[in-house]
């Protein structure tokens, strides 16, 4: 599989044939906005972990024009049927089988309001598992004891994706210890750098990683990574 990072909390997965975008705030994004067009990536579906606009921002404009099936908590899926577009609707724990492979929602903590101000649901993060490579999407969160769960409920992560910028979620000596619930050693950074409030020490951050033999990817926005269970 293919992960391309935009910048913030933004991946586009491209797997078994199919792209799939990851909390998709891009038009707004000072750090994507130069090199991704909202009105051109293709799309079959959307992961949206939570409501907050630096997660949800270019959805529906993404939707309408792909057809993408937007996949979230009941909330999530209530809000953009309303606008006639297409959802899959999951919550906290459980788990559905989609074209690419099968996805399985996990707790977060975070908070999750639609720009409007409407309630957003619960918040989560994402599981995501074929034959071919198995990665967590965690999300905006705080470092939870929860995360200790998904070893011993999912396949055996390949990487896993963690918010590292501090102040809003973890900080990435947080994310250190996530890796250590997880049982993964490769972490794939994000929700870092976009704002004053998350901007972090780079090496700072892949040394405390080195240090515990563990490997923080930072990649610049734009960049691309090709990520398997033999990678």
């Amino acid at each position: 599989m293919k992960l391309i990072y935009f910048g913030h909390s933004s991946f586009q997965v491209l797997m078994q044939g199919k792209s799939i975008l990851i909390d998709p705030f891009l038009s707004g994004n000072e750090l994507a906005k130069d090199i991704v067009d909202v009105d051109t990536i293709e799309a079959d579906y959307i992961l949206l972990s939570h409501a907050h606009q630096d997660h949800s921002l270019d959805v529906e404009r993404i939707a309408k024009r792909t057809g993408a099936v937007i996949i979230g908590v009941w909330e999530i899926y209530d809000h953009y049927t309303q606008k006639g577009l297409k959802a899959h609707p999951m919550n906290i724990g459980g788990k559905w089988e989609f074209e690419f492979g099968t996805v399985k929602m996990v707790n977060a903590v975070h908070s999750s309001s639609f720009p409007d101000g409407k309630y957003g649901g619960v918040v989560g993060g994402f599981v995501v598992w074929n034959d071919d490579v198995c990665f967590y999407y965690a999300g905006d969160t705080a470092l939870t004891l929860d995360m200790q769960l998904i070893p011993m409920t999912c396949h055996p992560l390949d990487f896993a994706i963690l918010p590292i910028g501090d102040n809003f979620t973890m900080g990435y000596d947080d994310a250190l210890i996530a890796s250590d619930f997880i049982q993964c050693d490769r972490i794939v950074g994000c929700h870092y750098d976009t704002f004053p409030y998350v901007k972090i020490d780079h090496e700072a951050a892949i040394n405390a990683f080195k240090t515990e033999n563990k490997e923080l990817i930072l990649l610049d926005p734009g960049k691309s990574i090709e990520l398997s269970n033999e990678s």
